[in-house]
């Protein structure tokens, strides 16, 4: 059994509420758009991570991690790509990936939308997170964690971590 942490869109933001969930976790996944090399490293130093780059990500983010991971873990197929679409509307390069590896769960990215539904076509979870991170339209910050046992997806939970916009007005300075 693991337990998995979904992350994506942190625009280079890390805070407690995150590595808290960070912490209780075996892995952490990220979805794209980190942002900065140090979430990386980070996220790194307390688990292990498996990562995708984003739109928003530099040259060197995107040699430490690919636009696309397919792997196994715990008899499940897992497909990353930041940016898919929502089933019934993906992107031709998701829909080639997901024709190419068939995978059990498709996770993205991108939308800084919380989604997670059946795709009836192509016979997978679809997995978004949302964004964790305080920069986007998004009002509240959220992430995905749950356990892979045996097969199987567990104990699937949607965690809030609060408003983003007053996370925002902190960091930048405003009240």
């Amino acid at each position: 059994m693991k337990k998995i942490v979904l992350l994506s869109d942190t625009h280079g933001f890390l805070d407690a509420k995150i590595e808290h969930y960070v912490a209780q976790a075996d892995e952490v996944w990220h979805a794209g758009d980190i942002g900065k090399i140090e979430v990386i490293d980070q996220l790194q130093q307390v688990k292990t991570l498996r990562a995708v780059y984003g739109n928003i990500d530099s040259h060197t983010i995107r040699q430490l991690a690919p636009d696309h991971l397919y792997f196994d873990c715990e008899g499940v197929k897992i497909l990353m790509i930041h940016i898919a679409g929502t089933p019934g509307r993906y992107i031709p390069t998701a829909r080639g990936l997901i024709q190419k590896y068939r995978p059990d769960v498709l996770i993205c990215g991108h939308s800084h939308i919380l989604k997670v539904m059946h795709d009836p076509t192509y016979k997978h979870l679809h997995m978004n997170p949302g964004a964790v991170g305080i920069s986007g339209f998004h009002k509240i910050r959220t992430l995905l964690r749950f356990e892979i046992n045996k097969g199987k997806i567990e104990n699937l939970e949607a965690v809030e971590l609060g408003s983003r916009g007053a996370l925002s007005n902190a960091v930048n300075g405003a009240d």
